[in-house]
């Protein structure tokens, strides 16, 4: 730099405009693309073979199954408070279990559960459609992975033999 740019930097500096200090304004100002940084917590996934037999005891005794009521269909739970209590329901956002190897993954595990601005997919689906931006934000997602799993999608259905009735939801 020279002694001309240098005074300029430091006039810039002290005005209160631009950069908040020489180091600043010396380094090149680089440009924002449309990729943002991930700034919630990647999913984790708690595999039910990892935990010690003494742990999963200890989970029977602190949390012992027992029946009471909770939804089990749409028209019970639409009306319902929100965020949902009922984090066991399959629909819910935060945790996903998986039905064969009985896995847990925490999709917000930095978040508490009532911190959370949607808590159920089908809250999300009678809103209409959304972009793959906004369901990668509620469901904890990339794009892309968003993007897949719709691709994955409408390939099962179109490989179903009662196509005709499906024609208008297929694009």
């Amino acid at each position: 730099m020279t002694e001309q740019a240098i005074r300029e930097v430091k006039e810039e500096a002290t005005s209160g405009e631009g950069a908040t200090s020489l180091a600043d304004a010396a380094k090149p100002q680089r440009r924002r693309g449309r990729r943002k940084r991930r700034t919630r917590a990647r999913a984790r996934t708690i595999s039910i073979r990892r935990l010690s037999k003494a742990e999963l005891n200890r989970g029977r005794l602190l949390y012992p199954e027992t029946d009471y009521w909770r939804p089990t269909t749409r028209a019970e739970c639409k009306d319902m408070e929100r965020p949902c209590p009922y984090v066991s329901c399959k629909y819910h956002l935060y945790i996903d279990v998986h039905p064969v190897r009985g896995s847990i993954k925490l999709n917000f595990p930095d978040l508490e559960v009532w911190e959370m601005t949607e808590t159920c997919a089908l809250d999300v689906a009678d809103r209409g459609g959304i972009t793959l931006e906004e369901v990668g934000e509620i469901m904890n997602l990339t794009r892309e992975r968003v993007r897949q799993v719709e691709t994955a999608g409408l390939a099962k259905l179109e490989a179903l033999q009662d196509i005709e009735r499906l024609k208008d939801y297929i694009l």
